[in-house]
């Protein structure tokens, strides 16, 4: 078993000994409402201590039932959970794809300036010459060294998106 592995079971190991230590030891037998929100328990200690406190203001919408309180409690926890959920796939699908990028570009310079790589264009119309094209997260951005009636050497980089790119070598601007 790898360590990643080792600590992912200890971590939910732990999460359900704090889920079931409370029960099986009985912990808040002594309470009428042994599971109750710290709102709740915060409520019955300002009463105690200041019998005429009036509060600020009331809640927006008030629940028919404890029950509906908590479902819509556990709504709100799931929705949370699913926005952090979708940010960090997010973040781990774009670390992967720079990889990857990075991976293609760094082949694509091994290849040489003959222009023989994956994604390098070396020889246009009527016009021979070595280039190099780069994308961003393999979008295949173009640029063209050599094309219509020249002849030169060069390297672009296009933006994101097909099609998208520069001309770097001496000529009329034709593609």
């Amino acid at each position: 078993m790898s360590r990643n592995a080792r600590i992912n079971t200890l971590l939910l190991l732990l999460v359900a000994a704090l889920a079931v230590i409370p029960l099986v030891f009985g912990l808040g037998d002594h309470k009428e409402e042994p599971f109750a929100g710290a709102d709740g328990e915060a409520e019955t200690a300002i009463t105690e201590l200041h019998p005429d406190y009036e509060p600020w203001f009331s809640p927006l919408y008030e629940p028919p039932s404890g029950e509906i309180e908590s479902a819509l409690f556990a709504l709100q926890a799931a929705l949370g959970a699913g926005v952090l959920a979708y940010y960090f796939g997010l973040r781990r699908g774009r670390r992967q794809g720079e990889a990857r990028t990075r991976e293609l570009i760094a082949a694509d310079a091994g290849a040489g300036a003959a222009g023989t790589g994956a994604d390098a264009d070396s020889a246009g119309a009527e016009g021979t010459g070595a280039g190099a094209r780069t994308g961003t997260a393999g979008t295949g951005a173009d640029a063209d060294s050599a094309g219509a009636e020249d002849t030169g050497a060069g390297a672009g980089t296009g933006a994101a998106g097909p099609g998208a790119g520069v001309r770097t070598g001496p000529g009329d601007g034709r593609d």
